[in-house]
């Protein structure tokens, strides 16, 4: 792969002048939406956290890329996964992509193995959609049965555990 100025920042700027630098230069934006669902690393990762770091909530500019990624999500690294998770989770997506991502982060919960930050990500999202859709609220009581909590750092548990205790299983 050919470096770019952008290629050049993420492997050489801390991140607050990754920030800075895609502020100043908003043309690079496509661009490290490009790289965050390739398999370019390490850019891929790094601009995956970039975006994250850098959009506006449901931003306009990502919009057209919600696809794309969400067919990519699944063959990434662990930490690239996350990353992915939480530009879709600061947008507005329809039923059909909220759906899939649903999918998406169930697979990864349930895989009782992945790093603690991956599942919790991926639970947050559970746990939001089935607020906003209650019949889904049975999935919770499944999702969290002891097996799946158990392989969990501490702080990530207690975090769950709270997000159970605040939710409402519906009739």
């Amino acid at each position: 792969m050919k470096e770019t100025k952008l290629t050049d920042v993420l492997t050489h700027a801390h991140k607050k002048e990754m920030i800075s630098f895609l502020q100043k230069h908003p043309h690079f934006f496509d661009e490290a939406i490009t790289l965050c669902i390739s398999d370019h690393q390490p850019y891929a990762w790094r601009a995956a956290w970039l975006l994250h770091g850098c959009m506006e909530e449901n931003d306009p500019r990502i919009k057209k890329h919600i696809d794309p990624i969400l067919k990519c999500i699944l063959k990434k690294e662990r930490g690239h996964q996350r990353e992915l998770i939480k530009i879709l989770m600061a947008m507005d997506l329809n039923e059909i992509q909220e759906g899939l991502l649903f999918d998406i982060c169930v697979n990864l919960w349930e895989q009782t193995d992945l790093p603690p930050s991956v599942r919790h990500t991926a639970f947050t999202f559970i746990h939001g959609l089935a607020e906003k859709y209650p019949a889904l609220s049975n999935e919770i009581a499944i999702l969290t049965q002891t097996h799946y909590l158990e392989s969990l750092s501490p702080g990530i548990r207690n975090s769950i555990v709270k997000k159970i205790a605040t939710h409402t299983i519906s009739e």
